[in-house]
């Protein structure tokens, strides 16, 4: 029953403390065939092992996880440079026999993943400028208006003071003669298929409380020390990616004396089920998916006849 996928991988995704990794452990447990790739921009930084949630050296040993520990927290990762590593990993791990188990919650990246990326003109510092200064001189609604004679698919989804957007879609047309809808459209005729499990809580409040219990849990884990000698052993600011991470930059405020102890463990967890939220709205809006709830007693045992078929199919996809 060999069925085409575009991508000879599936993917497991859902949001923070939603039990994903857990998923993935059982699976090798459960003998299937798998190899993980990491979807999760937070996993790529070594050093950051608490904060993160990093799977348990027991939980790796038990199957052959990659883009974990891979930068310093001074660098960057970004869904390009997901894109070329993830290519390189499934078709490794396709040679292997086995089958490559994208797991994660950075949907960003999952989308890179099917729909492709914009070959979008990188920003040009002087066109930036020229039209800050159009703008300065006749007010941000006149380069809306500028904007719509050459791209009025733009020009109508945006708000004519929403300077940042105005600004790219300007820029865009003025780098390349081509309207910034061209790209977006196609995009969509890029679309590939990636069988996809999406784990989705259905009592957001238990989500809520564990989200709490975890970062409390990571505080008693020696957060906070972790974050002490990142700091001391990395040149870090809070504009980094790594230091952006949720948990991070609350308890670098927290270093900082800008904020107590209870204020940090609040903003923490409220940023935490924001990202949550953001993440649940995103999977929710995802065509093509098989849904699961984490919070059902047997979950797993649901779950189990889709991943059956699905990397049976997937062996079978030469």
């Amino acid at each position: 029953m060999g069925m085409p996928f575009d991508i000879p991988a599936l993917a497991i995704v859902g949001p923070t403390a939603s039990g994903k990794s857990a998923l993935g452990v059982w699976l090798a447990q459960q003998g299937f065939p798998i190899e993980i790739i990491s979807l999760d921009s937070a996993l790529v930084f070594r050093d950051m092992d608490i904060g993160t949630a990093k799977p348990s050296p027991q939980e790796l040993a038990v199957v052959p996880h990659h883009l974990i520990d891979i930068i310093s927290p001074e660098e960057t990762f970004s869904a390009a440079d997901f894109l070329t590593a993830c290519h390189g990993l499934i078709a490794d791990i396709r040679q292997r026999g086995k089958v490559p188990v994208i797991l994660g919650g950075t949907l960003m990246y999952y989308k890179a993943l099917v729909a492709g990326l914009d070959d979008l003109p990188k920003a040009d510092a002087a066109i930036r400028t020229r039209i800050e200064a159009d703008a300065n001189q006749l007010g941000w609604p006149h380069v809306h208006a500028e904007l719509a004679k050459v791209d009025p698919i733009t020009a109508a989804r945006l708000k004519p003071n929403d300077s940042q957007r105005l600004q790219r879609a300007m820029e865009v047309y003025l780098l390349t003669g081509q309207p910034l809808s061209a790209f977006h459209k196609r995009d969509q005729a890029q679309r590939l298929s990636l069988p996809t499990l999406a784990i989705e809580p259905g009592d957001r409040a238990v989500l809520h409380t564990r989200i709490a219990e975890r970062f409390v849990q990571m505080l008693n884990s020696g957060f906070i020390d972790e974050v002490v000698s990142l700091r001391q052993r990395y040149v870090l600011n809070t504009t980094m990616p790594s230091m952006r991470c949720v948990g991070y930059r609350q308890v670098w405020e927290y270093l900082d004396g800008e904020v107590d102890h209870s204020t940090m463990v609040d903003k923490g967890v409220a940023a935490t089920r924001q990202l949550a939220k953001r993440q649940i709205t995103w999977l929710r809006s995802m065509p093509n998916k098989t849904t699961v709830d984490p919070l059902q007693p047997n979950w797993l045992e649901l779950a189990k006849p889709w991943l059956h078929s699905t990397v049976d199919a997937l062996l079978q996809c030469k």
